[in-house]
């Protein structure tokens, strides 16, 4: 069993996109600008947003936060982001999920331009990556499939299962796996609350990526030997021992799982980077279209 590590490989890309933009600098190119949305005072946000900002700041990027405060108007958020969206010097921008409920979250996605979209949830990149053309890819599917390449996991021809059907992770993910080129060629499916005899799909599978936030959902009877499992879960659950009261859990009940697997991703350490890091590739990107 070999350990993914999510955390060593995005630091190892950061590196990478660190030493491009010291190339464009030095070019006379412009720095690329990444620009966040933060509604409310929500930790897990704040704790991501924060994260955000000091990997920015690790590859030299710029980096602006807006914030406003839950009781914003829809209004005021559609403002804020034509403004963004006119804006030549912030090369791509999020709005921070989830929003409050008296916002849109469809409204809001359609309103930002598909050329700052680094998040890659607007239809039109969503649309882009379905036909295999160039696009901003969501960030969480883009770093699964980039650690699968780095760790020269071979997709082609394999059984993947895919157990979550978000916009987010899920959906996204299957339509990648399933491309063809070098990274995809996998023959996938895609489970769900409905899905009938998940552990007979899971036994035949390759590749098992879990995201549906259900600590530990994922057994050892429910995988075959050599299969490579991704990790995408993370949820909080009490721990009385540690400093905080809770830790992060995965989708899969690792203890067990992992002797199994060829490859397997840890949480945290393992998906969790890699978005980030997902990200900041895809604001490089936005810098030079």
């Amino acid at each position: 069993m070999q350990l993914i590590d999510g955390k060593a490989t995005a630091q190892v890309i950061k590196l990478e996109i660190a030493a491009k933009v010291k190339s464009i600098i030095s070019e006379g190119g412009k720095v690329p600008h990444l620009a966040a949305v933060l509604v409310g005072t929500d930790g897990g946000s704040e704790t991501y947003i924060s994260s955000k900002i000091k990997s920015c700041e690790e590859v030299g990027f710029k980096s602006t936060l807006i914030r406003f405060s839950e009781n914003v108007t829809e209004k005021e958020l559609l403002d804020c982001i034509e403004n963004l969206n006119n804006n030549d010097d912030i090369d791509g921008f999020i709005v921070q999920l989830p929003l409050p409920k008296h916002i849109s979250e469809e409204k809001i996605t359609l309103s930002i331009s598909p050329s700052k979209d680094v998040d890659g949830f607007h239809p039109v990149n969503i649309g882009k990556m379905a036909l295999g053309m160039p696009c901003f890819l969501p960030a969480t599917p883009q770093g699964i499939m980039e650690l699968l390449k780095r760790y020269k996991i071979d997709t082609n021809g394999k059984n993947a299962v895919v157990i979550g059907r978000s916009n987010i992770v899920g959906r996204p993910l299957s339509i990648l796996l399933s491309l063809n080129n070098n990274e995809g060629n996998s023959t996938v499916t895609v489970c769900h609350s409905r899905t009938k005899n998940l552990k007979e799909i899971c036994l035949r599978a390759d590749i098992i990526v879990t995201a549906l936030g259900k600590p530990g959902f994922l057994k050892a009877d429910m995988v075959k030997e050599g299969v490579v499992v991704i990790d995408v879960g993370t949820t909080r659950v009490e721990a009385p021992e540690t400093k905080s009261g809770w830790r992060l859990k995965g989708d899969v009940d690792f203890e067990n799982v992992a002797p199994k697997c060829s490859f397997i991703t840890p949480v945290p350490g393992g998906v969790g980077p890699m978005t980030i890091v997902s990200l900041l590739q895809n604001t490089l990107k936005a810098g030079r279209f």
